[in-house]
């Protein structure tokens, strides 16, 4: 088990704006290892994106996590861990994976945030872990660490 995963020992965690969904992803950020790969699951508008970028705060990043789903990836490498934030919302297909160099981002080293995963759980490693956003009400989100899809 993840250091991290211990957030979760008492159920989804409920957050209730944007901010604390942004907070919950820093302190999943501040103790995460290298090479883990979260896959980020929810609805449009479920904070997979606040979650992400509270996560780039928690590894040091510098740079503002922007949800990538025109350019696929974005690579921070200023943080204590270097990290890549995914977005599979756009794929058509496994193979455009091979296009952006998913392997080569396997490399044990750098963590890996990928929203959408579940488009594509076939691609991610076992080992991911799996985070669900839900919808509870319009600003209240339930998150929680899933089984592998």
């Amino acid at each position: 088990m993840s250091e991290w995963h211990k957030i979760f020992r008492n159920g989804p965690v409920l957050t209730y704006s944007p901010e604390e969904m942004r907070e919950l992803g820093r302190q999943i950020g501040k103790i995460l290892m290298p090479g883990e790969i979260l896959g980020v699951v929810g609805e449009l508008g479920a904070g997979k994106t606040h979650l992400t970028q509270g996560i780039m705060e928690g590894l040091g990043s510098s740079e503002a996590a922007a949800s990538p789903t025109f350019s696929l990836v974005h690579e921070h490498a200023d943080g204590r861990l270097p990290a890549c934030h995914f977005d599979f919302y756009r794929l058509k297909d496994e193979s455009e994976l091979t296009g952006i160099g998913w392997e080569e981002y396997l490399d044990g080293e750098t963590v890996l945030i990928v929203e959408w995963a579940n488009l594509f759980p076939e691609a991610l490693p076992e080992e991911t872990s799996w985070l669900l956003l839900e919808h509870e009400g319009s600003c209240l989100r339930r998150v929680s660490l899933a089984p592998a899809e």
